[in-house]
């Protein structure tokens, strides 16, 4: 099945001799080996797809080439080696001209720095981007307003911008990526510059608007916390290449190196997790007895835990069907919020050598 926007292999090389530069990437060199000859690798043959209705984070830290990929999911930068499809649509087969189209009515960016015009009101800037469509005004004047009403900013559409606080200022920005009903949005590090209590409201904004309009989002942050939160799936970028890919839990659970490891180090795991990421599949003998109260697979992890304190034998977890489908003791919830990292213990505390060993996520 054709996924929303797929990046093969990109590579974006600025320096001199750029191709050459991009050959002996993929035959070993590193980034301070080229940097020596005065060339910057920022993305190196990073891959991946971003399926309809998800919101696919990118995260890494400064430098690490995240907001250079953005910046080639939609044409700003041209790759030097790669390919970026949309729609199963060549973004470098479409010219200067189908460029434009494609990021004035398919693909929105929402930036960190709000980027609204002073001199124009809060409604105007939400339109902007149907204004350049050549939508007429009374239809880009009610789509605006319909945007902003959506990211609760009714009533503020004659205001000017410099009267807003940088949350409904950022709220402005999602309202102006909205009203054009682009079908994919790009967002870099769009919360950043927020406080944590104005950034924490946003990104609940965001996830409340995403259960009604399903957009395909790609959202850029150095925050793993912010990453954890908001995303389906998840990206890890490091000197410029991406070490792994995958839900949220299964960066927590099974990260694929030291680097990922340590980026974890200080996640509140309870916020992440699920009945489903920590129960234990394989059968025990005494499921029978753990029908009192359930679980679902999607049981956070804080609930879970209270349904433990209640109980004396481990908690079941039941599908849709009410097909058990694992068991949760309480010393492996207790494991899972170790600092430590390796595998989960089996739920009698045990290894498969039998041995003793410490639940790990």
């Amino acid at each position: 099945m054709q996924a929303r926007l797929e990046a093969e292999h990109l590579f974006k090389v600025f320096g001199r001799r750029p191709d050459d530069a991009v050959e002996r990437l993929r035959q070993g060199a590193d980034r301070e080996e080229l940097r020596a000859d005065g060339t910057t690798a920022a993305v190196i043959d990073a891959s991946f797809r971003v399926e309809a209705g998800e919101i696919f984070v990118v995260m890494g830290l400064s430098g690490s080439g995240k907001s250079t990929l953005l910046r080639m999911l939609n044409g700003l930068l041209e790759p030097t080696a790669g390919s970026v499809r949309f729609d199963g649509d060549e973004l470098t087969a479409l010219g200067d001209r189908g460029l434009r189209e494609l990021r004035s009515r398919k693909i929105s960016m929402v930036f960190q720095h709000f980027a609204l015009f002073p001199h124009r009101s809060v409604r105007e800037n939400a339109a902007y981007g149907l204004e350049v469509q050549g939508v007429p005004r009374a239809e880009r004047e009610r789509r605006a307003d319909e945007a902003l009403a959506l990211c609760g900013l009714a009533g503020w559409e004659e205001s000017w911008p410099d009267e807003l606080s940088g949350g409904m200022q950022q709220r402005v920005g999602l309202a102006r990526a909205l009203a054009t009903d682009a079908d994919l949005l790009l967002m870099d590090e769009s919360f950043s510059a927020l406080d944590p209590l104005i950034r924490r409201d946003m990104q609940d904004q965001l996830l409340e608007l995403q259960k009604t309009l399903k957009k395909t989002i790609v959202f850029i942050t150095h925050d793993l916390n912010e990453a954890m939160r908001l995303g389906d799936r998840i990206a890890v970028m490091r000197d410029g290449r991406i070490v792994q890919t995958g839900t949220a839990e299964d960066i927590l659970l099974r990260p694929e190196n030291d680097y990922v490891a340590s980026f974890i180090q200080d996640v509140d795991r309870s916020r992440v997790l699920t009945a489903g990421a920590v129960m234990d599949t394989r059968p025990r003998g005494d499921e029978a007895d753990c029908a009192c109260e359930t679980a679902t697979p999607d049981t956070p992890f804080t609930e879970l835990c209270a349904i433990s304190a209640r109980l004396s034998h481990p908690v079941a977890v039941l599908d849709a069907d009410r097909t058990l489908v694992g068991v949760v003791p309480r010393q492996r919830l207790v494991g899972f919020l170790g600092d430590e990292q390796g595998e989960p213990a089996a739920c009698d505390g045990s290894g498969k050598d039998g041995k003793k060993v410490t639940d790990r996520a």
